[in-house]
């Protein structure tokens, strides 16, 4: 995911609040229970049945395609359904992580929001009974069945809050991202190199860029928590996507400390001693290093779908994506991923079934088009989307594939609340070989019990 996001997602736990941008929402009790749902029986998914209706939207979707697809989808959902009205609140991510909190125990709470999914907001929520159990929602309009479960991981939480990463749903993405291998395409075949398709082939390929004078590995990281993609990329070669999810949603019962860990983090250290990675990179900050594999500097850059439009603007067809190999032949590839801030109901929402219908227009086929033809990766149905350009062709099918066959794990700086802190720091030091990988994990799984142990 992106530096902000990234940096934001897992730490921040908001605060603060200009209530004067939120229209009223319904009357009602501050919290309820998110365990009471109503049953699919009683869900009306007739929109145009539901009476005249005033929905109080919170969103972040305010940057280039991001707010085109929203804007098209709310006009077409007014039109098709006029008896709903959309009364938008756009906001950026930073002040909606700010404002979010204080806004749902108001008596002004929208009726549907943004959550970001992670502990220190999603998980919060849904503890203080919040959000509403979209579960009897996915039975009806069968997001159950169109969204696989490693996407609905993301925004799964136990009504209690506690667990994350199963239980009950709780929201609905529209966008996905995915950390794969861009390479440039270009140098590959001026290197004589077939573009690797097995763990063995990439391995191979590294050596020989070396060989020929090429930084092999395009790294910045001065931010230290770039170094986290790469590790979670190498560490689905030797951990299974399960343990690697047990460790990302903070659940308890993991170990970092393990062979397969081990393995992953010895595998960094060897990149860094062959020499492998970008010259200085623990002091080259994020940015100039992906801009200077834009301009042939290095062969291979680590990084998620967040960079598609820049990397595919500045080197057209010279730029590929794809995922990581498959641990073993014929397998699944194992990678990091996500989505973008899920859809989620608020207990005060008046009538939650115009709500949810809202929510399914959003998330529907026709809107994974609408995302798709916006620049925007479609969390679902991405493969079948016509993409913008090459690059996004790579991207969605990549996604779309490594979703569907449940490769799809969390970011790992999702476990604990100074998750993303420990993980940067400590493989920053690791890379620095300030310490050995089993000193590294150790401090990984220091705060990961700690936290899991509560």
């Amino acid at each position: 995911m992106n530096r902000t996001r990234t940096l934001l997602l897992a730490l921040t736990a908001g605060a603060g609040l200009a209530l004067s941008a939120c229209a009223p929402g319904s009357s009602g009790s501050g919290s309820g229970d998110a365990s009471k749902a109503p049953s699919p029986e009683t869900v009306k998914t007739d929109a145009a049945a539901l009476g005249d209706v005033t929905l109080t939207v919170w969103d972040q979707e305010v940057r280039g395609g991001q707010a085109k697809q929203i804007e098209t989808l709310n006009a077409d959902f007014q039109k098709t359904y006029p008896n709903i009205k959309i009364k938008r609140v756009s906001r950026s991510f930073d002040d909606l992580v700010k404002t979010l909190r204080l806004a749902l125990s108001g008596a002004d709470a929208p009726d549907v929001v943004q959550a970001n999914n992670t502990r220190s907001q999603m998980g919060e929520f849904v503890k203080a009974g919040q959000l509403v159990n979209l579960d009897p929602y996915a039975a009806a309009y069968g997001w159950d069945k169109r969204y696989p479960q490693s996407v609905r991981n993301v925004a799964s939480y136990s009504p209690d809050g506690k667990t994350f990463g199963s239980g009950s749903l709780f929201g609905m993405p529209q966008v996905g991202e995915v950390v794969g291998i861009f390479s440039n395409a270009a140098k590959l075949k001026t290197l004589g190199i077939n573009p690797p398709k097995t763990w063995a082939e990439f391995d191979a390929a590294l050596a020989t860029a070396k060989s020929k004078g090429e930084v092999p590995l395009v790294l910045g990281n001065l931010e230290k928590w770039p170094a986290g993609h790469v590790f979670g990329v190498v560490q689905g070669r030797f951990t299974k996507a399960e343990d690697i999810r047990t460790l990302g949603f903070g659940q308890s019962g993991g170990n970092w400390v393990t062979p397969e860990n081990t393995k992953a983090a010895r595998t960094l250290v060897d990149w860094v001693d062959k020499g492998y990675f970008s010259p200085g990179f623990n002091g080259l900050d994020y940015d100039p290093a992906w801009q200077g594999f834009t301009k042939g500097k290095g062969v291979f850059l680590i990084a998620g779908s967040w960079l598609q439009a820049d990397l595919s603007a500045a080197m057209k067809s010279d730029v590929t994506f794809s995922l990581p190999p498959a641990p073993e032949a014929g397998g699944t590839p194992v990678t990091t991923g996500g989505t973008g801030l899920p859809f989620a109901i608020t207990q005060k929402a008046k009538n939650k079934d115009a709500a949810a219908a809202y929510i399914n227009f959003l998330t529907s086929p026709d809107a994974m088009k609408v995302l798709a033809e916006n620049g925007n990766l479609p969390v679902v149905e991405t493969a079948e989307q016509k993409a913008p350009d090459a690059l996004g062709t790579d991207i969605f099918a990549a996604f779309g594939a490594v979703s569907k066959n449940d490769g799809l794990v969390p970011y790992l700086d999702w476990a604990t609340p100074t998750m993303g802190d420990t993980l940067g720091a400590r493989l920053q030091d690791l890379l620095a070989k300030k310490l050995t990988p089993e000193k590294a994990l150790e401090a990984l799984q220091k705060d990961y019990s700690e936290f899991t142990s509560k």
